[in-house]
C-alpha cells in the first residue's frame, strides 16, 4: 500500500510541476527558470520516497566554474539525487531523443533546454555536442551518464566516448561521481520506491591539459577507474581517494 501511495503522490505533484516547467521554458530560452522548478521537483521526489542523501566531496568543486559531471547509472532516482547534491550549479543533462516521447516528462526535458542526442545519427549527435559546448560557454554545467543506460547488475557498463570528446574539445574538467544505493531504492524495471539512503561521492576534477582527441581511451579509463574504485572501498576511507572528507546532507536540507 505504501508503494502505491508514494507513486500516487509523485504523479500528483509531477503533473502541475511539469506543466509549469513547460510554460516557463517557453518564456526563458536559457531554461534557468524551468530548472529552478525542476530542482524543487527533485527535492519533493526524494522527500516523498523517504530517501536520504549522503554527499561526500563537494569541497572538491568551485561553484564559480563549469564542469562536466559523469556518474554511474543504476536507477531513475539518480537524477533527483544529483540535482539535490549539486545545488550550487545550473545543470543540463545529456539525454537520448527517445525520452522526448515520454508524455509530459519529455516535453519538460525539452523545455528545460537539456541536450538531446540522436544516437542513431552521427551528424546529429555531433550537432548536440556543439549545443552542449554553447551551454558550457554560457555558464552551465553538463551532466551525463557515460554508460548510456541503467545497469541491471550494479556493475559499470562500458563507457561511451561522446562526453569525453566534449570535455577535450572544450577543455572542461570532468568530475567523476559515484552513486551508491539508488539501485536498491528503485531498481530498473520496478516502480516501487523503497526508502533508504543514496550516497553520492564527488571525486576531484580531472583536468584535460594532457589529453587530446587521439588519447580519449586513456581519459575514459581514468574516469571509469575513479568511479569504479568507490564500489570496492568503503566511502570516506583513505584508500578511496577522498582523504576522509565527507559531508552528510539530509535531502530535506538541500531544497
Amino acid at each position: 500500500m505504501r508503494y502505491s501511495l508514494k507513486l500516487f503522490l509523485i504523479v500528483l505533484i509531477t503533473f502541475p510541476i511539469g506543466l509549469l516547467v513547460i510554460f516557463l521554458g517557453l518564456l526563458d530560452r536559457r531554461g534557468k527558470l524551468a530548472y529552478g522548478v525542476s530542482r524543487f521537483w527533485s527535492w519533493a521526489i526524494l522527500k516523498i520516497g523517504g530517501i536520504r542523501l549522503k554527499v561526500q566531496g563537494l569541497d572538491h568543486l568551485d561553484p564559480s566554474r563549469q564542469y562536466i559531471f559523469m556518474a554511474n547509472h543504476q536507477s531513475n532516482m539518480d537524477i533527483p539525487a544529483l540535482v539535490q547534491s549539486l545545488t550550487k550549479f545550473q545543470l543540463r543533462w545529456v539525454a537520448k531523443k527517445e525520452l522526448l516521447l515520454v508524455p509530459l516528462f519529455g516535453w519538460a526535458l525539452w523545455a528545460s533546454r537539456n541536450i538531446i542526442v540522436d544516437r542513431s545519427n552521427r551528424l546529429k549527435a555531433m550537432a548536440s555536442l556543439r549545443k552542449a559546448r554553447e551551454k558550457i560557454e554560457g555558464g552551465v554545467s553538463v551532466v551525463l551518464f557515460p554508460e548510456g543506460t541503467r545497469s541491471l547488475s550494479g556493475q559499470l557498463l562500458p563507457f561511451k566516448r561522446g562526453g569525453f570528446v566534449l570535455a577535450v574539445r572544450t577543455q572542461t574538467p570532468i568530475v567523476p561521481i559515484t552513486i551508491k544505493g539508488s539501485g536498491t531504492i528503485l531498481p530498473k524495471g520496478d516502480w516501487r520506491i523503497r526508502g533508504g539512503e543514496i550516497e553520492v561521492i564527488v571525486s576531484e576534477p580531472v583536468h584535460l591539459g594532457q589529453y587530446r582527441p587521439g588519447n580519449l581511451r586513456s581519459l575514459l579509463n581514468r574516469v571509469r577507474g575513479i568511479i569504479e574504485s568507490h564500489f570496492r572501498h568503503h566511502a570516506g576511507s583513505p584508500s578511496d581517494g577522498s582523504n576522509g572528507r565527507q559531508s552528510a546532507v539530509p535531502a530535506e536540507a538541500l531544497s
